[in-house]
């Protein structure tokens, strides 16, 4: 081990998971560092989707291209965390009507599988589906377990010598006398205890949180938190997603989990990531677009509501005009700072490509040739992270 570059991981959600997994397959000792609980973030608040992409492949093809290539990799390397459900997009009206020519010439150009059904066939599939539904296409979406998700990469980064410190929280960045970071000031909140950890680079992975990070260096980031509300309902009335056929917006997916189903999402923006109040008009609004996807909605019973804070790459548009793909920035070359590299932006669907380029920015500082296998590499059982 004393052998080995060593990389400090700030962040254990998707990505930070899955970089500890690649960093440790290319013989990288990794240390990750997590304030909370593994996924207790915005990676433990996702509603679940795994996307196909055509959600983005009119408006953001670049997102729609990294999830329907990332779609198909976790089936093959995290089966164990995945519902194989698939998904429909409907349209509700004359305007869904009108976005169908473009979702179907996006599809096509983003190598997305799609099929048009009958909508006999559609409400076989869903019947409690809206019946007033005009057109009905399927894709090849999914749903996921969040935390499985998460505990999957990391378990297995875990069996390959990656260390995880949950509860551990990075309260500043040790800078050397030229500038550069070449560690982490830590508290460890389980005892109330500071101390400091060294390391070759230090990866930023905190996601929403990234500028917090980077502002410890004197660095900056191009990263906007937008927050979305989601509300959870007690009834599992939908087998697969069901998203609107149309421009993306509020209140138009809505996604089986376990025994529940959940709306998502709204988008805004805020200042304080740590603070962000749920606005009561949004759950209503949640809740009214969950009937007109699926009316028996009014039937159930709210489960709970809650808040994501999605780290999206971009500064200066509103939060829907920003795209969904990633950006690892390397901070020698963007702000003359050593030893530090930013991931953020992506998606819960991207973290393994999300991992992948941001270890080959760290190898490329390192010195390290290695090659990424994670695609090839199946994930072992998540139950293995509390048992290594």
């Amino acid at each position: 081990m004393a052998d080995k570059p060593h990389a400090i991981v700030i962040g254990a959600g998707f990505t930070g998971c899955a970089i500890a997994h690649d960093l440790a397959l290319r013989g990288i000792q990794a240390t990750v560092l997590e304030r909370g609980e593994l996924a207790s973030g915005t990676s433990g608040r996702t509603h679940g989707l795994l996307h196909s992409g055509g959600r983005y492949c009119v408006n953001d093809q670049d997102s729609a291209v990294e999830c329907i290539e990332e779609n198909i990799l976790l089936r093959k390397i995290a089966k164990q965390c995945i519902e194989f459900n698939g998904g429909f997009f409907v349209a509700l009206d004359e305007s869904d009507l009108k976005y169908a020519p473009d979702f179907e010439q996006g599809a096509q150009a983003c190598g997305i599988p799609i099929e048009k059904l009958a909508l006999k066939e559609a409400l076989r599939l869903e019947p409690n589906l809206n019946p007033k539904v005009l057109a009905v296409y399927s894709v090849p979406d999914g749903s996921f377990d969040p935390l499985r998700l998460a505990l999957a990469f990391a378990a297995t980064a875990k069996k390959n010598g990656a260390v995880f410190h949950p509860y551990n929280e990075v309260k500043g960045l040790l800078i050397n006398g030229k500038g550069g970071v070449m560690g982490v000031k830590v508290l460890d909140r389980t005892n109330d205890k500071n101390y400091e950890v060294r390391g070759d680079i230090v990866i930023n992975a905190t996601g929403a949180w990234a500028g917090d990070v980077t502002r410890m260096a004197n660095a900056s980031v191009a990263v906007t938190p937008t927050p979305g509300v989601m509300v959870a309902y007690d009834r599992r009335l939908i087998n697969r997603p069901i998203n609107r056929l149309n421009v993306p917006g509020d209140g138009d997916i809505l996604i089986p989990q376990r025994r529940m189903v959940c709306i998502g999402t709204t988008s805004f923006e805020v200042t304080d990531v740590d603070y962000i109040p749920i606005p009561d008009d949004q759950v209503a609004f949640m809740y009214r677009s969950a009937v007109e996807l699926v009316p028996a909605v009014a039937e159930t019973s709210q489960r709970g509501w809650w808040m994501s804070a999605r780290p999206l790459v971009g500064k200066g548009e509103s939060g829907r005009s920003l795209a969904r793909t990633f950006k690892c920035f390397d901070h020698q070359e963007t702000d003359g700072i050593s030893g530090l590299v930013t991931i953020t932006g992506g998606k819960a669907t991207t973290c393994r490509a999300m991992a992948e380029k941001t270890v080959d920015v760290a190898c490329c500082k390192l010195g390290i040739s290695t090659p990424c296998t994670t695609k090839e590499i199946p994930l072992i059982s998540y139950r293995e992270y509390y048992r290594l």
